[in-house]
C-alpha cells in the first residue's frame, strides 16, 4: 500500500522489530491559537506535513485535524500526533481530534503570546481531564531573549490551576531547528511515563475520517480508545445499524493484523459505502453498545461564561460526534460560571458513549465553550426527583461495584444482559468481571445465564408472584392452580427470567403448566362435596351415554365456571376422564371401554364406528367423540373409515 495512505492516516505498528519488544503507542494532541505554528512544529519534528487538504496549503492555515507520527525505535515507542486547527470557527474540528489523546502540547507563539484560542483550547483539554503535557513556545527566532522571558512568565501564570501548572516549557524554532531535539527528548520522556490505554475492554474507535482508496474501498480512521480489533473481525458501526468486517488494518505506514487501544488506526471495511459513514460514527465490538439520545452527566462550567439556564439548547461534543442538545438541570434553575452540578442531556441525534466518558458543551449562539464533564449514565431511567442527585452522585463518585450495582438495580425486573453492561461502563472487562464476582458472592446481584438481576428486583418479583398466587387461590378455591403463562404475563417478565425466578421459589409448586402455593389444598364446602358426589353418581350410572357438562350444570343449578372447577378436581383425582370440553366419563366406564376393545380385537383386525357404537350400546353422538379421544391417546389408529387397536395385550 502506498505511503500517501498515511494521510488518513493508517497508523501504528504492533511490534518494534527490536528483540521482539512490544511497541508502545501514545497519542499526542496539539492545542493553541491559529497561526501559532502548530503544524509547522509537527512537520519540523516528524518530517510529515499534517495539513493534507489543498485548501489548507493554499491558505496556510489548518482547517481540519491532521496526523503525523514520531517514532523512537530504541524505546519501542510511537507517538501518534493529532494536529488540530486553531481558528475559533473550527473548534468543532479541534474537538473531533481531542478525544483519546494522552498528552497535549500547548503551542504558544513567542511573538503573540496568549491568545483567545490558547485559552479555549487549554480549557477544553482541562475539561477532558487530560493528565499531562508540555508547552512549546514557537517562533523563538523572531523575538529577543528578554521578551521570551516575559512570555514564559505570562504562560506560567496562565496555566496555574490547570493540569499544565507544573508542565515543562520549551522555546523552539521550527525554522532554525533550535531546541527541536530537546523537545523530542521531552516528548519521549513524558510519553514513556504515560500509562497506556488498556486493550482489555471492548473495542471502540470513534471515526474522525472516512475516505475511499482505489483497490481497497471504504476506509475509516480514528484513535482506538479501548480494546483491540483484528483482520476478519466483525464490527458494528453505530449509531446506525451497519454490520461489517475488518478487511484490512493499517497503522503508521504498515499493514498490521491487530490494532490495540491507543493506536491511530485505519480500517478497511468490507461491503460498506463511504456515503453510509460520517465523522462521529463509532466502530465497536458487535452487540455490546447501544446509541442513546438521553444521558445523565456531571457538568462543570468554566469561569467567566454566561449563566446556563435550565432547558437551554447547547452544542454537545463527545468523542468525534457533535449534536445539539437540551440541558435539564437537576435541582436548580440555572448554573453560574464556575459552578457544577448534575444534569440530563436530551440529544437531537443519537451518539455512542459509555459511563465515564468525557464531553464538552458550547453555547448555542454565539459559539463559545461553556464547560464539560463526565457522562454518568447513557440509559437513564425515570427517577423520583429527590432521588436523582443522590443516585448520580453514587454513580459519579462510587466504586465500580457501586456503579454496577446501581445500574443493574435501575434496570428493574428485566435485569441487564452482561454484554450490555460491558458496553455501559468505561472499564476493563476483567475489572467488570471481578466486580460482578464480588456482588454475586454477597448475593447483591444474581445471574441467570447472561442476565444480571439485582436482589432488590428479585425480591420484588418474588413477592409479587406469591401475591398473585395467593390472590388466585382466594378467588378460585376449587382450581388447583394458575397457569405459568398467565402468571408470567401479569409480571411482564421474559420467559428466561421468569423460569429463573420460578426455580428459586421453595414455597411454590409447579406441576406441568400449573403453579400453586405449596401449602394450598382444594377444600370443598359441604355443598360442593354434595355436587361432586352427584356428578360422580350421574357419570357412573349413565356409563357410555353421560350427561354433558352443560346438562350437569343445569341439573345441579350451578354456573359453568363452578361445574368446570368441580370436573377439573375429579380429573385431578383420576375419578373421571375428559373426552372433550363437553363429554366426561367415569374412570370405571373408561376402563370398561378398554376391556371391551381388547375382547373385540382378539377376534378382529378392524373396528367401524357402527361396530363401536353397538359395542358400547350407545349413540353416534357419544361413540364418535370417544373414538376420537382414543385416537388422540394412541389407543386406536384411524385408517380410512375403520380403527385398528394399538394397545399391546
Amino acid at each position: 500500500m502506498p505511503n500517501h495512505f498515511s494521510s488518513g492516516k493508517y497508523y501504528n505498528c504492533e511490534t518494534s522489530g527490536l528483540q521482539g519488544k512490544i511497541m508502545r503507542h501514545i497519542i499526542l494532541g496539539t492545542a493553541g491559537h491559529i497561526d501559532h505554528g502548530k503544524s509547522s512544529l509537527v512537520k519540523a519534528l516528524t518530517g510529515i506535513d499534517p495539513d493534507r487538504l489543498k485548501e489548507e496549503k493554499e491558505r496556510g492555515i489548518t482547517i481540519d485535524i491532521g496526523f503525523a507520527d514520531l517514532i523512537y525505535p530504541d524505546d519501542a515507542l510511537t507517538v501518534g500526533i493529532v494536529d488540530v486547527p486553531g481558528h475559533e470557527k473550527l473548534i468543532r474540528n479541534m474537538l473531533a481530534g481531542a478525544g483519546g489523546i494522552d498528552l497535549v502540547m500547548l503551542v504558544i507563539a513567542s511573538d503573540e503570546g496568549i491568545m483567545p484560542q490558547s485559552r479555549e483550547h487549554l480549557a477544553i483539554c482541562n475539561l477532558l481531564k487530560i493528565k499531562s503535557g508540555l508547552i512549546a513556545i514557537t517562533k523563538k527566532d523572531l523575538v529577543e531573549k528578554d521578551w521570551l522571558g516575559l512570555v514564559q512568565d505570562e504562560i506560567q501564570e496562565f496555566v496555574k490551576g490547570t493540569f499544565l501548572e507544573n508542565a515543562p516549557i520549551v522555546a523552539v524554532s521550527s525554522k532554525t531547528g533550535e531546541n527541536l531535539e530537546l523537545l523530542k527528548k521531552m516528548l519521549r520522556d513524558m510519553s514513556l511515563a504515560v500509562t497506556p490505554k488498556t486493550s482489555l475492554g471492548l473495542f471502540r474507535l470513534p471515526i474522525d475520517r472516512v475516505f475511499t482508496l482505489k483497490g481497497f474501498g471504504t476506509v475509516i480512521t480514528g484513535t482506538a480508545i479501548s480494546g483491540k480489533v483484528s483482520v476478519d473481525d466483525a464490527i458494528d458501526i453505530l449509531p446506525g445499524t451497519l454490520k461489517t468486517k475488518v478487511r484490512g488494518l493499517h497503522s503508521h505506514g504498515k499493514f498490521i493484523n491487530t490494532a490495540y487501544a491507543g493506536q491511530r488506526v485505519a480500517i478497511n471495511l468490507q461491503s460498506v459505502q463511504k456515503e453510509d459513514l460520517r465523522r462521529g460514527d463509532v466502530a465497536v465490538t458487535p452487540s455490546s453498545f447501544y446509541p442513546t439520545k438521553i444521558l445523565d452527566a456531571f457538568l462543570e462550567l468554566l469561569r467567566d461564561v454566561p449563566v446556563l439556564k435550565n432547558r437551554s439548547l447547547i452544542h454537545f461534543y463527545a468523542g468525534t460526534s457533535e449534536t445539539i442538545a437540551r440541558v435539564i438541570l437537576y435541582g436548580r434553575d440555572e448554573l453560574k460560571a464556575g459552578e457544577s452540578g448534575y444534569c440530563q442531556f436530551r440529544l437531537q441525534a443519537p451518539i455512542v458513549a459509555v459511563s465515564g466518558d468525557r464531553y464538552i458543551i458550547r453555547r448555542f449562539s454565539p459559539l463559545e465553550t461553556l464547560g464539560g464533564g463526565e457522562i454518568l449514565d447513557t440509559s437513564p431511567v425515570k427517577r423520583r426527583y429527590r432521588d436523582t442527585a443522590d443516585t448520580l452522585k453514587s454513580i459519579h463518585e462510587g466504586t465500580i461495584d457501586k456503579k454496577i450495582s446501581l445500574k443493574i438495580k435501575q434496570m428493574g425486573r428485566n435485569g441487564m444482559v452482561v454484554g450490555l453492561l460491558h458496553g455501559w461502563i468505561n472499564a476493563e472487562l476483567p475489572a467488570v468481571s471481578d466486580a460482578l464476582g464480588r456482588l454475586k458472592k454477597t448475593e447483591e446481584i444474581l445471574q441467570y445465564e447472561d442476565i444480571l438481576l439485582h436482589n432488590a428486583s428479585f425480591t420484588n418479583i418474588r413477592n409479587e408472584m406469591l401475591e398473585i398466587l395467593r390472590s388466585f387461590h382466594k378467588n378460585n378455591p376449587l382450581k388447583s392452580g394458575m397457569s405459568k403463562e398467565e402468571v408470567r404475563n401479569q409480571l411482564k417478565l421474559s420467559p428466561r427470567l421468569f423460569n429463573f425466578i420460578l426455580t428459586s421459589l421453595k414455597d411454590v409448586s409447579v406441576e406441568k403448566d400449573i403453579m400453586r402455593m405449596r401449602d394450598f389444598k382444594i377444600a370443598l364446602s359441604v355443598n360442593e362435596e354434595e355436587y361432586r358426589n352427584k356428578i360422580m353418581d350421574s357419570l357412573i350410572k349413565s356409563r357410555f351415554q353421560p350427561p354433558t357438562k352443560e346438562e350437569l350444570a343445569l341439573s345441579l343449578k350451578i354456573d359453568q365456571k363452578r361445574i368446570s372447577d368441580l370436573l377439573n378436581i375429579l380429573i385431578k383425582e383420576s375419578q373421571i376422564v375428559k373426552v372433550n370440553d363437553s363429554i366426561y366419563l367415569s374412570a370405571d366406564s373408561f376402563q370398561d371401554i378398554l376391556t371391551l376393545l381388547k375382547n373385540f380385537f382378539s377376534g378382529k383386525q378392524e373396528l367401524s364406528v357402527a361396530e363401536f357404537r353397538d359395542l358400547l350400546n350407545t349413540s353416534r353422538k357419544f361413540a364418535l367423540p370417544i373414538l376420537e379421544y382414543l385416537d388422540s391417546r394412541k389407543i386406536t389408529l384411524r385408517t380410512g373409515d375403520v380403527r385398528k387397536f394399538m394397545l399391546k395385550s
